[in-house]
């Protein structure tokens, strides 16, 4: 069983900063695969960045460069730094790990960019 919860999030001017928190609650040693998703109003929820336990990270196209995922996993925690953002960043961002074959997810955190 994995528990995740979100912090972090909150409201920034374009061109501001955030730095997103996943805590985990479980065996972080089951979990292979750790990720950041975004979901927009009235938009289906969209991957943003992941984290494979040896490290490896993928980003969307729109994450890369100006965001960056990383893991503390002694401290059972995931993190999303996010820079130079724009309107289009803002939402609603979810944690993912998937353990076993099952997908867990965090409750969300928002995020609000004003131009």
């Amino acid at each position: 069983q994995v528990q995740l919860v979100e912090s972090g999030g909150g409201s920034v001017q374009a061109g501001g900063s955030l730095r997103l928190s996943c805590a985990v609650a479980g065996a972080i040693d089951a979990i292979p695969i750790m990720s950041w998703y975004r979901q927009r109003p009235g938009k289906e929820r969209e991957l943003v960045a992941s984290i494979l336990r040896t490290g490896r990270t993928n980003y969307v196209d729109g994450a890369k460069g100006r965001f960056t995922i990383s893991d503390d996993r002694a401290a059972k925690r995931m993190f999303l730094q996010m820079n130079d953002l724009v309107p289009d960043d803002a939402g609603l961002y979810y944690c993912k790990a998937i353990a076993s074959g099952t997908a867990y997810w965090g409750q969300g955190t928002q995020v609000t960019v004003s131009s």
